[in-house]
């Protein structure tokens, strides 16, 4: 999921550790006004590199949170971790950004305001009728309130979309809200102007800019050049385009002749979402022969994701590593090349990069990777290198709906806890290196090692867990609610309307 994800690269930590998960089901942050967020206390790669004079960007989505205690402080913003300049939505991209099918809150709190208003208009027509016919003695003052609340649950059920637009789907640049609601159509040219200024403006020094495109993430806002230049609909001509932007992003690098000592890596944060459907088309992609897809814990389909890099000179190219990774190895890595000290009062779960992406190593430093889902642990792989397998633990499943499908259909997301999940006595256990989808589990029957794999991983969480501390969980209850004080806004709330970046 994008929340935990991305703060899990940013630290090189699990975001167990850092509180950056939810017990309660709320898998990301719900509202740009709540006050969990990446917290102050966590160091980001971009920290160590800018403060190795690394000039430091983020252009696109952030998602990890903005403001505390008010409406300014950005405590957990961007240039608060590392970034001195920001370009992009520090929430996300949303159906509801553009009214679409598919919603994540408008259709819910539409349903329930609506709902509320008529139980409410009901209570009020009950007073109003017990009065008129005498069976009530008292003043007409219940009635009337209780239909003024009728008449401003209708008017929220009728708002709250215009509301969602303008207080989640906003830009910003650096500290400044510049455009809200966000501009879709014309996001693409302007982050893609944005990163070829600042690289032009840095060439000239070491700098790390990290591009989050707002692609292949309902909306699918796509501009009319791409529209229809795929074979596989809305979502494929999405890809299309974000292909062209990274196509263009190179060229820059190019046409600035820094191509040779510039490390460029491509990856996405999670697997694609199968659930994003509306009737028969689907909106989120395809995980190919892996099991599963984004926020399904353990599952292939949500963890397998693009791992793509490039430093001409320096990395052959063509070579395919098929060794386990984790976005959290981008923090080891990027703060080893820049020279930076890697943080020795907390835990890095990242392991460097580079000696196998140069061929100094045969084998990822990873031995074990766990697989949470929230605040739960739903799988944990080991990396058996005497025998050369990979082996899959699954603790937890989801329970995939209808019966037989294969994923959540009805639902945003699969969820983590609750009813709607399997706990397995005994675990399932697959070979990934014979059984990349997952598809038939071992049993001591078929599997002569199945007990002493078992009893290794086991042992592995166990040691993990040892190591961790609790910490406040920011994405659950009072720190994942909207709070009208921090809302982030171009006018005095609620004038909450602007755009500065027009022209």
């Amino acid at each position: 999921m994008c929340t935990p994800s991305r703060a899990a690269f940013l630290t090189g930590r699990y975001p167990v550790r850092s509180g950056m998960v939810s017990s309660t089901g709320s898998r990301v942050l719900l509202w740009a006004g709540a006050s969990g967020g990446l917290p102050t206390n966590e160091t980001t790669f971009a920290e160590i590199l800018r403060g190795r004079g690394y000039a430091t960007g983020l252009i696109g989505k952030w998602h990890l949170g903005v403001n505390c205690a008010s409406s300014d402080d950005h405590c957990h913003h961007p240039v608060r971790h590392g970034f001195e300049h920001f370009l992009g939505m520090p929430f996300s991209p949303m159906g509801d950004c553009a009214h679409w099918g598919l919603s994540e809150k408008r259709v819910g709190l539409e349903r329930t305001l609506g709902l509320g208003s008529q139980v409410v208009a009901l209570a009020a027509l009950t007073l109003a009728a017990g009065k008129l016919m005498g069976l009530l003695d008292a003043s007409w003052t219940p009635a009337a309130l209780t239909a003024l609340a009728a008449a401003l649950l209708l008017a929220a059920a009728r708002s709250v979309g215009v509301l969602i637009v303008h207080g989640d789907c906003f830009l910003m640049r650096d500290r400044s809200v510049t455009q809200q609601p966000a501009r879709l159509q014309g996001m693409t040219s302007l982050l893609l102007q944005d990163a070829a200024t600042f690289v032009s403006r840095n060439k000239q020094g070491p700098f790390l800019l990290f591009v989050s495109f707002l692609h292949v993430h309902t909306p699918l806002v796509t501009t009319d050049k791409f529209l229809g230049s795929s074979a596989h609909g809305l979502y494929g001509d999405n890809v299309e385009e974000m292909d062209w932007l990274v196509g263009r992003i190179l060229a820059i690098l190019d046409a600035e002749g820094l191509t040779n000592r510039t490390l460029v890596y491509f990856t996405s944060d999670h697997g694609g979402s199968l659930e994003a459907q509306v009737g028969t088309a689907q909106y989120g992609g395809w995980n190919g022969i892996y099991r599963g897809g984004k926020g399904m814990g353990g599952w292939e389909g949500g963890i397998r994701v693009p791992g793509i890099v490039r430093w001409p000179g320096v990395l052959p190219a063509g070579r395919v590593v098929h060794e386990p990774t984790s976005l959290m190895d981008v923090f080891p890595t990027v703060v080893q090349l820049a020279g930076g000290e890697m943080p020795r009062d907390r835990v890095i779960d990242g392991r460097d990069l580079l000696p196998l992406l140069l061929g100094e190593v045969p084998h990822s430093e990873h031995e074990f990777l766990l697989h949470y889902c929230e605040s739960f642990l739903h799988a944990a792989r080991w990396h058996d290198r005497d025998r050369g397998a990979v082996w899959k633990v699954h603790y937890v499943t989801p329970r995939f709906q209808p019966d037989g499908a294969g994923a959540c259909y009805g639902r945003l997301v699969c969820p983590c806890s609750g009813v709607s999940v399997t706990h397995h006595d005994p675990a399932l256990l697959f070979d990934l290196s014979r059984d990349p989808s997952e598809a038939q589990a071992l049993t001591p029957d078929t599997e002569p090692r199945f007990h002493h794999v078992m009893e290794s991983v086991a042992r592995a969480v166990q040691r993990h867990r040892r190591t961790l501390s609790p910490v406040p969980r920011q994405l659950d209850g009072g720190h994942n609610a909207w709070r009208p004080w921090l809302q982030p806004c171009c006018g005095p709330f609620p004038l909450c309307w602007c755009d500065l970046e027009a022209g």
